[in-house]
């Protein structure tokens, strides 16, 4: 609520919270994102990876021990994901192998450190889109 002082007189203008836009292209810009699991044994966790953006959609490319998290991830589909400042509280992250290639090249070429990092294992390449 907002509070609006005229003349000694206090307006009160109720106000609607302001919803996040999922924008992969302003995504794009980010280095990286933070992805919510909840583990059995574990529960929460928060996971920071590396992002890439294709044909508007984005994909996260998980080492083992973050694939390990999204495969016992006790509410999958769904995750939360926080980036560029905001959180979405349900995002579906769904693993498309398909796209491996795809997203190991676009992750070459946008994150220099990936010389090295594409020799480790990456088992699970995974499209993250709002529910």
């Amino acid at each position: 609520m907002k509070h609006l002082i005229s003349g000694g007189v206090a307006f009160f203008l109720l106000t609607a919270p302001t919803l996040a836009a999922w924008d992969p292209q302003a995504f794009s810009k980010e280095d990286t994102l933070e992805v919510l699991t909840v583990g059995p044994q574990e529960g929460e966790h928060w996971s920071t990876v590396w992002l890439v953006v294709i044909d508007g959609q984005v994909y996260i490319r998980l080492g083992n021990r973050a694939a390990e998290r999204m495969n016992q991830n006790t509410t999958k589909p769904d995750v939360k994901v926080r980036i560029a400042g905001e959180e979405f509280d349900k995002v579906k992250a769904e693993d498309v192998p398909d796209m491996a290639g795809p997203v190991a090249t676009a992750m070459g070429e946008k994150y220099f450190t990936d010389v090295l990092i594409k020799y480790f294992d990456h088992p699970l390449t995974m499209r993250l889109t709002p529910q």
